[in-house]
């Protein structure tokens, strides 16, 4: 029995295949190592000697060395703030320079300046400077990678694929702790130069690497030049260029583009348009795509990787650094799970079981914060605070970054991805300067924070089972068609049960099984790429 048409779509998945998108994820260790620096940076003498202002000698400032709450608010979030401007920026240029271009100029290039700034500061003004300018880098990063990945991942692991990204991300958090550990008893200006200094190398190697891999050949179809989609989808499928999947593939590609146009260019108000009742428009996707990035912070994970150093000696905890350090091993070992399971039980079972898992976390550590006092508790505290980071590492973590890459369509894609990135880290923002202010000790929330987190992660569970829709499985042409047959709570029944091929008059393309000659012969790949040259 032949394959229906809607399942024949690509190649099998080879080892280069897995070489070349993982690579891509590498971008995740500058942005994880980029969040996590910071919070073992902040918690340094000698750090805290060169931007802080003096104190009387106690207990808690030993050096008579100390922040006021808005330099330590402002020294965290102002990354966010770039790099909610970066993803706006990323949008715009991804479509015209390219996806792979955005990464590795604007993005590993701007970034690169900013540490440098960093590492240069002698005061705080500078210090804010480079990591503003640091963050515009980081923004078009983690706003065009995801985009990047999803376009060229093989549909039936994409999302494990994607999910890669946050392990990396999860990487690079824990290298800024081991980092961090390592320098932080040093009373020199090395002992947080070095750190922030590192972030370069990981800048160089993600530029170079990407140099050598192809642009997404959607990018290449939305240009209109298949030539350069045909060979770009060939490497990144490991297939000849004549192959019948390439052929197969890339012309639903084009049929999903070409459907696409006859709405004309989508402008960044376009973005908006349909109404979010509609389950199929634009502003519905963009609503999802934004709601979930900023749900994903909702769920409270920032606030260990930003201030868990301080938060765990606020606590009492002697070894604060070390803890803080097994948070982000715990973060490293809980994302892998996510690789087999999103595509296992799909993507809403993660959101939507993840974010009641951490709830029930959640309410717990703030139960026991303010119940009891004692070295027992405290040991409680660390160990639903790592069961917390595991829920999300295994769910949110990678799962929030995997569906904005799937929603969008093609005209919208590029400008949505980056008004979703630009949510997280707008709320991710938002987070890092509030936070001090309503945690900080004498008169801040403390460990009684985690009600208001739990609370979130209801408000998180409830958003995805109503809003996101089940992508497992669906080439990126195919989810279009589910949201606009089914609503997102029977979305995983959905099945596709055509094409975009099928749906048009593709004789025009050359495709191979829609006869374009007057005695039915089929054409040619060559005639299919001649007319994009």
């Amino acid at each position: 029995m032949s394959t229906p048409a809607s399942q024949r779509i690509e190649a099998p998945v080879t080892f280069k295949a897995y070489l070349m998108c993982g690579f891509a994820a590498f971008a995740g260790i500058l942005f994880g190592y980029d969040t996590g620096y910071i919070s073992s940076v902040i918690g340094m003498e000698a750090f805290k000697i060169q931007y802080g202002h003096q104190v009387p000698v106690t207990e808690e400032n030993p050096n008579g060395y100390a922040y006021y709450t808005w330099q330590k608010s402002l020294i965290v979030s102002i990354l966010s703030a770039g790099t909610f401007f970066g993803a706006l920026l990323s949008g715009y240029l991804a479509d015209k320079i390219g996806r792979r271009t955005t990464i590795i100029g604007p993005g590993c290039g701007i970034f690169a300046i900013g540490v440098v700034v960093q590492v240069a500061a002698a005061n705080i003004p500078g210090l804010v400077v480079g990591r503003f300018v640091a963050g515009l880098g980081v923004g078009c990063v983690s706003a065009i990678n995801i985009l990047y990945m999803s376009e060229i991942a093989p549909r039936k692991v994409r999302g494990a694929i994607v999910s890669g990204y946050q392990f990396a991300i999860t990487i690079g958090i824990m290298l800024a702790s081991c980092v961090g550990y390592a320098n932080e008893k040093y009373m020199h200006s090395g002992a947080y130069r070095i750190p922030i200094g590192i972030q370069l190398l990981w800048a160089v190697i993600l530029a170079v690497g990407l140099f050598f891999l192809p642009e997404s050949p959607r990018y290449w179809v939305k240009k209109n030049r298949l030539d350069k989609a045909t060979h770009a989808l060939a490497r990144v499928r490991g297939q000849p260029t004549d192959s019948e999947y390439i052929e197969d593939e890339l012309a639903e590609i084009v049929a999903n583009c070409d459907y696409e146009r006859q709405v004309g260019e989508v402008s960044w108000l376009g973005c908006f348009s349909g109404g979010i009742t509609n389950s199929n428009s634009n502003a519905r996707k963009v609503f999802i795509g934004t709601a979930l990035q900023m749900m994903q912070q909702w769920t409270g994970i920032n606030f260990i990787f930003y201030y868990n150093v301080t938060f765990f000696k606020d606590l009492g905890i002697s070894n604060a650094f070390l803890v803080g350090m097994v948070t982000t091993i715990v973060n490293v070992a809980g994302t892998p799970f996510s690789f087999y399971a999103i595509e296992k039980f799909g993507r809403r079972a993660l959101l939507v079981y993840g974010a009641l898992a951490m709830c029930v976390c959640e309410f717990i550590i703030a139960g026991v914060g303010v119940s009891f006092d004692s070295s027992a508790t405290t040991k409680v505290l660390i160990g639903f605070v790592c069961i917390y980071v595991f829920f999300f590492a295994s769910t949110w973590g990678p799962t929030a970054w995997v569906v904005i890459g799937e929603i969008f369509q093609l005209p919208i894609r590029s400008k949505a991805v980056a008004l979703s990135t630009a949510s997280n880290w707008f709320w991710n923002c938002i987070i890092g300067v509030i936070t001090p202010f309503i945690v900080d000790p004498p008169n801040g929330l403390g460990v009684k924070v985690f009600f208001v987190w739990g609370s979130t992660c209801l408000l998180c569970a409830l958003f995805a089972w109503i809003f996101v829709p089940e992508t497992k499985g669906l080439t990126l042409e195919q989810v279009n068609d589910m949201m606009e047959e089914t609503p997102a709570y029977t979305s995983r029944h959905w099945r596709p049960r055509t094409t975009f091929i099928d749906q048009q008059d593709l004789s025009a393309y050359g495709r191979r099984s829609a006869p374009s000659t007057m005695d039915g012969a089929q054409p040619k790949m060559e005639s299919f790429i001649e007319m994009g040259r």
